[in-house]
């Protein structure tokens, strides 16, 4: 669907953006793919990365969510839209709240009235599992945004833009993650836990841009896509890169859950569960949405179902964690 097609990501700099560039380059023709993101060193990191000879589709756009203008000009005759923008570090948008409020919640709001404006076809919102049920502030903004994007599709009128939300959990070592904080620590001997009891979802960011991928093409607007992936647990991720360090209980910080959870009691209520996702469906009272458009084989969610971390079925052992998160090199030397 990206053969011949402009497409945008906002963001586009961060660790989902830079592997959603790599893959849409390697398996389609976009006529255009723009990196949006406010962050210029990246880009010029990029560009060298992506040689702009070899790799004609790709532009840089320097700009911000929070920029309204500059999202008018970013999105003259774009298709598609991934936006994976956002400030997400919890202790950080805990100390900065408005700065968070800018970014995630008012920036979303400035890129649905372009996209509306611009005729943008697909808009697909990047969420988090901290949505569900807040205890944070960046957890609230990502749920107003999620709000921000079901709902745009009731008032794009007789616009052909169409949004939905694509939430899932902790990525595999990206910028910021635990993972490159235990690999930098382990030499110390010491890794630092915050509960023993921890538990998270746990993705791959080839799994995250895949499942993207598959829910631009599959939405109609209005929904919010949750995929089914394995638990683990944070003890056995510190095991797993460092099996000879002492792990020290440090207590759980301020924001932070001791479990997540990416589909509620109440949201459960609204969704269809497939073979390896969840789709939260739009309220069918306010919602301008059509049902029987969706991918046959889903099933109502069973009364009082939750999607949480420490009640998954689905489990990633010591072993398996080691392999996804350490480099070959790293593996033979463990």
């Amino acid at each position: 669907m990206f053969d011949g097609k402009a497409v945008l990501v906002t963001g586009g700099t961060g660790s989902f953006g830079q592997k959603f560039i790599e893959t849409v380059l390697d398996r389609y023709a976009p006529q255009r793919l723009i990196v949006f993101s406010r962050d210029e060193l990246k880009q010029s990191e990029m560009a060298r990365r992506f040689d702009p000879r070899t790799y004609r589709a790709l532009r840089y756009f320097v700009g911000d969510v929070r920029d309204r203008e500059r999202l008018y000009r970013a999105l003259d005759g774009v298709d598609y839209v991934v936006h994976a923008a956002a400030l997400k570090q919890v202790p950080s948008c805990e100390y900065n709240p408005l700065e968070a409020i800018k970014t995630n919640i008012l920036g979303a709001a400035n890129l649905i009235d372009a996209a509306i404006d611009r005729g943008v076809q697909r808009v697909i919102a990047l969420s988090s599992d901290k949505a569900a049920c807040p205890i944070n502030l960046y957890g609230a903004t990502k749920l107003c945004a999620d709000k921000l994007f079901t709902s745009a599709n009731n008032y794009a009128g007789q616009h052909p833009t169409r949004f939905a939300v694509v939430r899932y959990g902790n990525v595999v070592g990206s910028r910021g993650s635990v993972v490159p904080l235990f690999l930098a620590m382990r030499e110390q001997g010491v890794l630092p836990v915050t509960d023993a009891r921890m538990t998270r979802f746990w993705i791959t960011l080839e799994q995250g841009v895949d499942f993207v991928l598959k829910n631009l093409q599959r939405m109609r607007g209005g929904e919010i896509f949750i995929p089914k992936i394995p638990s683990m647990r944070l003890v056995d991720l510190a095991r797993a890169i460092a099996p000879a360090c002492r792990i020290e209980n440090i207590g759980i910080r301020p924001g932070e859950k001791l479990h997540e959870t990416m589909l509620s009691e109440d949201d459960a209520r609204y969704t269809l569960e497939y073979d390896d996702y969840y789709a939260v469906l739009p309220n069918p009272e306010t919602a301008v949405f059509q049902r029987d458009a969706l991918p046959e084989g889903g099933r109502p969610c069973p009364e009082n179902f939750a999607y949480s971390s420490h009640t998954n079925s689905q489990w990633l052992s010591v072993e398996e964690l080691r392999r996804m998160v350490l480099l070959p090199e790293m593996r033979k030397a463990a």
